[in-house]
Protein backbone atom coordinates (compact mmCIF):
# COMPACT_ATOMS: atom_id res chain seq x y z
CA UNK A 1 0.00 0.00 0.00
CA UNK A 2 1.42 3.47 -0.89
CA UNK A 3 1.83 6.42 1.29
CA UNK A 4 -0.78 8.51 0.67
CA UNK A 5 -3.27 5.81 1.03
CA UNK A 6 -1.92 4.55 3.94
CA UNK A 7 -1.90 8.28 5.71
CA UNK A 8 -4.92 9.01 4.05
CA UNK A 9 -6.90 5.92 6.04
CA UNK A 10 -5.56 7.08 9.00
CA UNK A 11 -6.52 10.16 9.27
CA UNK A 12 -9.95 8.38 8.61
CA UNK A 13 -9.68 5.93 11.51
CA UNK A 14 -8.41 8.83 13.89
CA UNK A 15 -11.67 11.18 12.51
CA UNK A 16 -14.23 8.50 13.11
CA UNK A 17 -12.78 7.85 17.01
CA UNK A 18 -12.95 11.76 17.50
CA UNK A 19 -16.29 11.89 16.14
CA UNK A 20 -18.10 8.70 18.24
CA UNK A 21 -15.92 10.32 21.41
CA UNK A 22 -17.75 13.71 20.88
CA UNK A 23 -21.28 11.69 19.72
CA UNK A 24 -21.34 9.77 22.98
CA UNK A 25 -20.16 12.60 24.78
CA UNK A 26 -22.53 15.03 23.54
CA UNK A 27 -25.66 12.22 24.09
CA UNK A 28 -25.30 13.50 28.04
CA UNK A 29 -23.86 16.87 27.88
CA UNK A 30 -26.28 17.63 24.48
CA UNK A 31 -26.37 21.81 25.77
CA UNK A 32 -22.58 21.57 25.22
CA UNK A 33 -22.07 23.93 22.11
CA UNK A 34 -18.39 23.87 22.40
CA UNK A 35 -18.48 20.02 21.82
CA UNK A 36 -21.54 20.03 19.18
CA UNK A 37 -19.12 22.73 17.26
CA UNK A 38 -16.35 20.52 17.57
CA UNK A 39 -18.21 17.15 16.68
CA UNK A 40 -19.56 19.09 13.46
CA UNK A 41 -16.13 20.22 12.52
CA UNK A 42 -14.99 16.79 12.52
CA UNK A 43 -17.93 14.83 11.29
CA UNK A 44 -17.78 17.57 8.29
CA UNK A 45 -13.94 16.78 7.64
CA UNK A 46 -14.50 12.99 7.95
CA UNK A 47 -17.11 13.13 5.37
CA UNK A 48 -14.53 15.04 2.88
CA UNK A 49 -11.74 12.53 3.79
CA UNK A 50 -14.04 9.48 3.16
CA UNK A 51 -15.14 10.66 0.11
CA UNK A 52 -11.59 11.72 -0.93
CA UNK A 53 -10.63 8.30 0.17
CA UNK A 54 -13.45 6.66 -2.09
CA UNK A 55 -12.58 7.89 -5.15
CA UNK A 56 -9.16 7.31 -5.31
CA UNK A 57 -8.89 3.85 -3.69
CA UNK A 58 -12.40 2.64 -3.80
CA UNK A 59 -15.08 1.95 -1.18
CA UNK A 60 -14.32 1.76 2.79
CA UNK A 61 -17.56 -0.05 3.17
CA UNK A 62 -19.61 -2.68 1.33
CA UNK A 63 -23.41 -0.83 2.74
CA UNK A 64 -24.23 0.33 -0.27
CA UNK A 65 -23.38 4.08 0.05
CA UNK A 66 -20.33 4.39 -2.74
CA UNK A 67 -20.67 3.92 -6.01
CA UNK A 68 -18.27 1.74 -7.98
CA UNK A 69 -17.52 3.30 -11.21
CA UNK A 70 -16.25 1.20 -13.72
CA UNK A 71 -16.20 -2.36 -11.56
CA UNK A 72 -16.97 -3.87 -8.54
CA UNK A 73 -14.40 -2.20 -6.88
CA UNK A 74 -15.20 -3.91 -3.25
CA UNK A 75 -13.74 -7.22 -3.76
CA UNK A 76 -10.31 -5.47 -4.61
CA UNK A 77 -7.38 -6.08 -2.45
CA UNK A 78 -6.41 -5.12 0.30
CA UNK A 79 -9.78 -4.44 2.39
CA UNK A 80 -9.63 -1.75 4.70
CA UNK A 81 -9.39 -4.05 7.37
CA UNK A 82 -6.85 -6.27 6.20
CA UNK A 83 -4.55 -3.12 5.85
CA UNK A 84 -1.70 -3.68 8.65
CA UNK A 85 -0.02 -0.68 9.96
Amino acid sequence: MDYDRRKLLEQIMALEFTALEFNLYLDTHPQDMKALEEFNQAARKLAQLKQEYESRYGPLTNYGTTPSPGSWRWVEDPWPWEITF
